[in-house]
């Protein structure tokens, strides 16, 4: 326990990154401490932590969580607090990094389930009663936004900002619990987020910070974000769990790409996303949106002629222009950039909104500098930490708005109103 607390305590000192210049019109927050959530030794071995959810199908809920000891994967739940009459099973996992062994990792998919409706649940024959409240079928739907979260004081600050939002789902555009290779970081992330994600369902996307390649010593690419963070590859015919898609709200169809695995027009990867959007009607599903990591639009300085970005984005843009993709979210730049509607790098009215949300607190502080003059295309950019919030309304419209973290408080930044393309005439 002496050598782990020391280790987590180098950690601090290490990674704590300043930040570097100023904004024009917006004076910048510091970079802030790590912020750890460390085991609680007195709980039992079997007790549950790391709780989180995400959605299955049209009306399942998956339930993942760990513990120190091997337990059955159970989950015991009820729309009464107390009332735990239903019960479903599910399957146990654990994986080694190194010299690094995970806890039992729990994975039961529990439904059908009663849209925009409270559940309440239990991990495992004992312990804590935890509740969730599943997404409307209908609109209006709220969404919540956010990439490259880490583990500082200023993502504490985030979350808490999101978890005032009264929002239906998550959608986290990459780079999680930047453990970057020291597995207790990925059991730190997990406990940090709980409070939150096992209350609402969290849809992820990966990063570079997932990968987690040792040369020679473990060759294999999310080894831990592939055992914790299980997404519902299969149910949308995906054969990886670093793309996938679904649907929510019947009307709201959500493409979540790998920009860290093949892209290229031969790759499966590809050829799912060809298929995937092909299936999408848009007279029943008037929203299409994607989420990736490494931006494809981008005027900061930083992360500029990466693969990740401009290859991808050469491979694949056309299908989602195609497809008339209504908004893009990406991570992996730390800081915020909104987009005019964009296809082959200018301005058009049937291309999707490019937005940027790499802001959520990670560690290496913010991305400061962008080209200047500002281009056209680029209608709103700020390097502060905060979180997105997307409403959709109805079928024809959505509204979203970026909040800034303002010494502690959401500010809300930057604003605007989409309308769909699906009925756009000059698109279809």
């Amino acid at each position: 326990m002496a050598v782990r607390t020391c280790v987590i305590l180098l950690a601090l000192v290490v990674v704590i990154v300043p930040v570097i210049g100023s904004g024009l019109a917006y004076e910048r927050p510091p970079a802030r401490k790590m912020y750890v959530v460390p085991a609680d030794d007195n709980k039992d071995p079997g007790h549950p932590e790391q709780v989180h959810i995400s959605l299955v199908g049209a009306d399942k809920m998956r339930i993942s969580w760990l513990t120190k000891d091997d337990t059955p994967a159970e989950v015991h739940y009820g729309t009464e607090k107390g009332q735990l009459g239903s019960s479903a099973a599910g399957t146990t996992r654990s994986y080694k990094y190194t010299i690094y062994k995970s806890g039992t990792i729990h994975d039961v998919v529990i439904g059908p389930l009663t849209a925009e409706t409270v559940y309440y649940y239990r991990c495992g024959s004992s312990g804590p009663e935890f509740s969730f409240k599943t997404p409307p079928s209908q609109f209006p739907l709220r969404i919540a936004v956010a990439g490259d979260f880490g583990q500082t004081e200023w993502t504490k600050s985030t979350l808490e900002h999101i978890s005032e939002s009264n929002y239906d789902l998550l959608l986290l555009a990459g780079d999680l619990s930047y453990a970057d290779l020291y597995q207790p970081l990925w059991d730190s992330f997990g406990r940090l987020v709980e409070p939150l994600a096992s209350r609402r369902p969290w849809m992820t996307a990966i990063g570079n910070h997932e990968v987690e390649k040792l040369v020679f010593i473990h060759t294999e690419g999310f080894t831990s974000y592939n055992s914790r963070w299980h997404m519902p590859f299969e149910e949308s015919g995906s054969t990886s769990n670093l793309y996938y898609s679904f649907e929510v709200a019947a009307g709201v169809h959500v493409v979540v790409l790998g920009s860290y695995t093949d892209f290229g027009s031969d790759s499966e990867q590809y050829k799912w996303l060809e298929a995937d959007l092909g299936k999408v009607d848009r007279k029943r599903t008037p929203w299409l949106l994607v989420v990736l990591h490494a931006p494809w639009y981008n005027t900061n300085t930083a992360h500029r002629g990466e693969r990740e970005s401009d290859d991808m984005r050469d491979s694949m843009e056309e299908l989602l222009y195609k497809a008339r993709v209504d908004a893009v979210f990406a991570g992996h730049v730390h800081a915020y950039e909104r987009f005019d509607r964009i296809y082959k790098g200018k301005t058009d009215k049937c291309g999707p909104v490019y937005i940027t949300i790499g802001d959520g607190g990670n560690r290496e502080g913010l991305a400061t500098e962008y080209d200047e003059p500002k281009p056209d295309v680029s209608l709103f950019r700020e390097a502060s930490f905060g979180h997105g919030q997307l409403n959709v309304v109805d079928g024809q419209r959505m509204e979203w708005t970026w909040h800034r973290n303002d010494d502690d408080q959401s500010v809300a930044a930057d604003s605007v109103t989409l309308k769909t393309l699906a009925t756009e005439p000059d698109c279809n």
